[in-house]
């Protein structure tokens, strides 16, 4: 049976952890669906599909161009869109536009939008009234690089109020999911237990209702992982290997 928001919703409810990994193409979409992963993210992670150093440059056509690769790999999960850099943050019209575009032309169930601050939650609040599902994203937030960089956040109590306040307004706003990214364990429980939908956590504990990891970490594709990462095998180096294999039998004749 297919996943929804509202069996995602069911499943906090009944202490049913949620599994979510990204995807960025039609086979690795295909093999995560078979796997039994509960939500699957095309998240701007995918960025470094295309050798940028980060999410920022990665735009709303090749978010498009992945997601409909996707969305023919996927069966069961639910699927997110993360919304790229500035392609909502200008104005309510052009989030409604850029959000349209890629539900319309994905086939995707929802997209994910970055920030608690009371534009966004304005923003997110007008998408929902107008059919639009949002997963909502606080903590570190990787489109803020350039202001607040990749380090841990809610290491005060001023920021940790600021995010707590910023996921509650979220779930206020409408959101039917939240991000809690590179936050403390302590914090995070408390928002899981505060808020009545799902909190999906990354590099923040264990206590969330669901856990994301970028597939291309915890498949040891990346050049780099987070330190919060964990990586569950190494294709990188699988890969590299085979194709030395390979190569070598070609040139000494034997293939």
């Amino acid at each position: 049976m297919a996943i929804t928001i509202q069996k995602l919703i069911q499943y906090k409810q009944q202490q049913r952890p949620i599994v979510v990994l990204t995807a960025w193409d039609y086979l690795i979409a295909q093999l995560l669906d078979d796997s039994g992963v509960d939500l699957i993210l095309v998240g701007d992670s995918m960025a470094a599909v295309w050798g940028y150093q980060n999410t920022l440059p990665i735009s709303l056509e090749e978010m498009i161009y992945h997601a409909k690769a996707v969305r023919r790999g996927v069966k069961q999960a639910l699927m997110v869109v993360d919304l790229p850099f500035m392609t909502y943050q200008e104005s309510v019209t052009q989030a409604m536009r850029s959000a349209g575009k890629v539900l319309k032309e994905t086939g995707a169930t929802a997209v994910k939008l970055e920030g608690g601050y009371p534009q966004m939650i304005d923003t997110i609040s007008r998408l929902v009234q107008a059919g639009i599902p949002v997963m909502g994203h606080v903590g570190l937030t990787p489109q803020s690089v350039n202001q607040i960089g990749l380090r841990q956040q809610g290491k005060t109590e001023e920021s940790r109020d600021r995010i707590l306040q910023e996921a509650i307004a979220l779930e206020q706003a409408g959101v039917f999911s939240m991000i809690l990214e590179h936050i403390p364990a302590d914090l995070a429980f408390k928002i899981t237990q505060k808020v009545s939908v799902p909190t999906i956590g990354i590099g923040a504990g264990s206590h969330c209702d669901g856990q994301v990891l970028v597939t291309s970490d915890l498949l040891g594709l990346s050049e780099k992982q987070p330190p919060f990462a964990k990586v569950y095998t190494n294709l990188r180096e699988t890969i590299t290997q085979a194709v030395g294999e390979f190569s070598k039998e070609v040139r000494e004749g034997k293939f």
